[in-house]
């Protein structure tokens, strides 16, 4: 039971890791003007000599025009072990995008979210920023985006609210050296403006070795670092995971 609860655990966090939310890799690529998204639910109940509930939720949903882009996504993920919550963690995130032109779009965001793992009650982030397209030809793709946010959070430990100004910023990256083989990569860094010293650092890395065109073997490698986390917490955490992908 143990084996099972730690490979269900390795393949929920690779999907749904750490405290910085990856929108990079989250985004639809398309070229096409109107709605596009996907939902999904996950739901398992097993018991044996113990009981064990897993439920999972994925929504992303946006809306395109020629200068603008509408980003909704959810996601929450739910483990219940003999009552006991092994994981307990949701997200909310709104974005704006609005395109200047073609290397360069101004972006508006707010999330609401929780972690048990992190002792996160609530954090709420709202912030605006812009996002540059460094280059883009057929192999490569390069971004950085920059910005402020206020960020307000409650935990499980201290009994007053935090409150502070955080510059973000990423860099981003595609690569396709062959036909069979991409990598996609996005790093943040989160200061806060006051104590700079107090700043968030992030990288989440997947390489993808296409087996057909809609199946993948998937290695993922995410690294989140605080130097100053809630009591309790670790600096920092860290995942490594493979699986297989099917895309529709």
């Amino acid at each position: 039971m143990r084996r099972l609860i730690f490979f269900i655990v390795l393949f929920m966090t690779a999907e749904f890791y750490g405290q910085i939310l990856n929108v990079e890799n989250l985004r639809i690529k398309t070229d096409t003007i109107g709605w596009a998204g996907k939902i999904g639910l996950d739901f398992s109940m097993t018991k044996n000599t113990k009981s064990l509930m897993i439920l999972g939720n994925k929504t992303h949903v946006q809306f395109k025009t020629k200068k603008s882009l509408f980003l909704l996504l959810g996601q929450y993920n739910l483990m219940i072990s003999d009552k006991n919550h092994l994981i307990d963690k949701s997200v909310l995130h709104f974005r704006y995008n609005y395109k200047f032109n073609d290397r360069v779009v101004g972006e508006l965001f707010l999330q609401g979210q929780q972690n048990s793992i992190s002792k996160i009650d609530f954090r709420g982030l709202s912030g605006l920023g812009i996002r540059f397209k460094l280059s883009k030809t057929k192999n490569m793709r390069y971004y950085f985006g920059t910005g402020f946010m206020y960020e307000y959070e409650k935990d499980f430990v201290s009994t007053t609210a935090a409150q502070l100004v955080r510059s973000t910023s990423y860099f981003s990256f595609s690569i396709y050296p062959t036909s069979s083989v991409s990598m996609v990569s996005t790093t943040y860094f989160q200061p806060a403006i006051s104590h700079f010293s107090d700043y968030r650092l992030s990288t989440q890395n997947s390489l993808f070795f296409h087996l057909t065109k809609k199946m993948s073997f998937k290695t993922s490698f995410n690294l989140a670092y605080d130097t100053m986390p809630i009591v309790g917490v670790p600096k920092m955490q860290y995942n490594l995971s493979s699986g297989l992908v099917y895309a529709f």
